[in-house]
């Protein structure tokens, strides 16, 4: 996946790649999750789209819903989906966050080989 301990630093053009094919990844999952918990909400407690998103959106970034909620299943599904967004939300971090660190242990990696090769 990522170049190996032995292997030159990757050039800071193609690590700009890599860190934006991650963050492309990061970001399609809050994405899909984000239309998750949208639809949850408008099948589940009736909302419009907006409110939907709203609540969503909201839940993901930690705040809670919005809009009361009047049914026993749009509160479990609004239980549910709390717990799951904050996995998601350390799971893109984490994806997000991979190469960098990649890139920070590689170099001291290569650093501490060349110091030992003096």
């Amino acid at each position: 996946m990522f170049e190996h301990h032995h292997e030159k630093l990757l050039p800071r053009r193609l690590f700009l790649r890599r860190l934006a094919k991650y963050a492309l990844i990061s970001l399609g999952i809050v994405i899909v999750s984000l239309v998750i918990g949208m639809i949850g909400y408008y099948v589940l407690e009736g909302y419009s789209w907006v409110d939907s998103f709203l609540n969503a959106a909201m839940l993901m970034g930690g705040m809670g819903p919005v809009n009361a909620l009047h049914t026993d299943g749009g509160k479990i599904f609004a239980g549910i989906y709390a717990m799951y967004c904050g996995l998601v939300e350390l799971i893109a971090i984490a994806i997000f966050a991979a190469p960098i660190f990649h890139r920070f242990l590689h170099h001291f990696h290569l650093e501490s080989e060349h110091k030992q090769n003096e």
